[in-house]
């Protein structure tokens, strides 16, 4: 399922992004349900149900939502996985935890596994799983290594990989990228779609990040092992680069894509 992230349609209500995302081709939507998102956490109980009436209203499905959920003691996580239950929503993006310097990596993953366990027994009573999305930076997955460490003897069923391969070109480079890809395919369930290139500014070479194909992502590649593999979950565009939420520039990035979809699985 072809989704955008709402992120880049925020300044639409809920009514206007179903309407918007459905004339330019959209399936699906992958709402933000967090801080500044199209629902709040703490309105989760109320305004899900209303926002993804609105949505499907238009024909499009909400298969995913986008959280900031990092343990059970959050007070939206209960209301927000009973909404999605509710709605047969069944998979959602957690927030994320951080590397903090000076603290040895065992504790750190350690500790991440202690919270995560937590946060997905209470999603397993409303029947959700969670999609781990591999951040480049001093974000714990930026390696998609440890989150594997973290997801060890864990049911696929609670919690699997969001896999990102922008983040994971950025993090890998040559070929550590198709190493972490290789890891995250048997337990994959949804995929967000960005394109980077490393550009130098004020003598440093950061991220820039481009519309789709004309950045150092391998979209080929990566859609056949997708293909190969059988994946079938929703994939999530992403335009974080200037003039990413033009409606012009979602609608050029989603043909793209719908192009790299159709040339690897089939028409």
């Amino acid at each position: 399922m072809l989704c955008i992230f709402s992120k880049h349609m925020a300044r639409y209500g809920w009514d206007a992004l179903g309407a918007e995302a459905r004339r330019l081709g959209f399936e699906g939507v992958d709402l933000t349900v967090r801080p500044g998102g199209h629902v709040l956490p703490g309105r989760a109980a109320e305004d899900l149900p209303r926002a993804v009436a609105a949505i499907r209203r238009h024909g499009l499905e909400v298969p995913m939502i986008t959280t900031d959920l990092k343990d059970a003691s959050d007070p939206a996580a209960r209301p927000t996985f009973a909404a999605m239950q509710k709605l047969g929503i069944r998979l959602y993006k957690p927030g994320y935890w951080r590397y903090e310097r000076g603290v040895p990596l065992e504790r750190t993953i350690a500790e991440c596994r202690r919270r995560l366990e937590g946060l997905l027994a209470l999603g397993r009573d409303y029947g959700v799983t969670a999609g781990l999305h591999n951040h480049s930076g001093t974000y714990v997955g930026c390696s998609v290594w440890d989150y594997r460490e973290i997801l060890a003897g864990v049911d696929p069923k609670d919690g699997g990989f969001y896999f990102d391969p922008g983040h994971a070109v950025i993090e890998g480079g040559l070929h550590d990228w198709r190493v972490s890809l290789e890891v995250a395919l048997p337990r994959m369930k949804m995929s967000a779609i960005k394109d980077f290139e490393w550009e130098k500014r004020n003598g440093r070479w950061q991220v820039a990040w481009r519309p789709l194909g004309e950045g150092m992502v391998a979209w080929p590649e990566v859609f056949r092992a997708y293909a190969q593999a059988g994946f079938a979950g929703p994939l999530s565009l992403h335009l974080e680069y200037p003039g990413g939420e033009e409606l012009d520039a979602i609608a050029r990035d989603l043909a793209f894509l719908r192009r790299q979809v159709e040339a690897a699985y089939g028409a």
